[in-house]
């Protein structure tokens, strides 16, 4: 695996081949930065407001890794999931905008981060209707939840903090910022974890909780 470090000795790697593996509604940015930013989404895609657009192009321009919407709390956090643990760079996630309505996606992948999931793949102490992940391994689930800190800006729509926090990220020196301590802490020490979704649920919106076991049954294992 190739290695890149900065003068101060911080370990960088080069990301998986295919970074960032998984489609979706996102800028790329540097991909060494070790911070991605995720702004929620309440509007369908092609009717994107400006200011949600600004806010993305704004964290890339601050030197964000990524930086892209979030609709929906189980496949658009999956393909989110596979992205960054293909790139080990990535420690930080910052979770900014307006909560989405009803699907609770920001809390649910702050939930994710935080508490995981249990034995029927579902993010624990999440208030979303359906947060499942059923496509893609579970290893790349703990994997995520190791790599990551998350940053929790749910409701934040001001540019300006946005920036200050993706930037506080990179610095060399521990930095303060909302009550977190920041500061690039290099790469993740793992390979990168390349995966993409299965698609073995494809409207996982559509499952009850009551068809939790059989969903589980039929999926599998990792």
């Amino acid at each position: 695996m190739s290695e890149d470090t900065t003068e101060n000795k911080v370990l960088k790697v080069k990301p998986a081949d295919a970074y960032p593996p998984e489609e979706g509604c996102y800028l790329r940015g540097n991909p060494y930065s070790p911070v991605a930013v995720v702004v929620m989404l309440n509007h369908a895609r092609e009717k994107t407001p400006p200011e949600i657009e600004h806010l993305t192009r704004c964290a890339i321009e601050k030197g964000a890794a990524l930086a892209g919407t979030l609709q929906t709390e189980n496949i658009g956090i999956e393909k989110i999931v596979c992205n960054i643990t293909a790139n080990p760079n990535i420690r930080y996630l910052i979770i900014c905008g307006i909560e989405v309505e009803k699907h609770n996606s920001g809390d649910a992948l702050k939930c994710l981060i935080e508490k995981g999931i249990n034995e029927k793949r579902t993010i624990i102490g999440s208030g979303a209707i359906t947060p499942y992940l059923f496509n893609i391994p579970l290893s790349a689930i703990e994997r995520f939840r190791k790599q990551l800190k998350v940053i929790n800006l749910l409701n934040e729509v001001d540019p300006e903090v946005v920036d200050r926090a993706v930037w506080s990220c990179y610095q060399e020196e521990p930095t303060e910022f909302k009550g977190y301590t920041l500061y690039d802490p290099g790469a993740f020490k793992g390979k990168p974890l390349c995966c993409t979704l299965t698609w073995k649920i494809k409207e996982p919106h559509e499952i009850e909780e009551w068809e939790l076991d059989d969903v589980i049954e039929e999926i599998g294992g990792d």
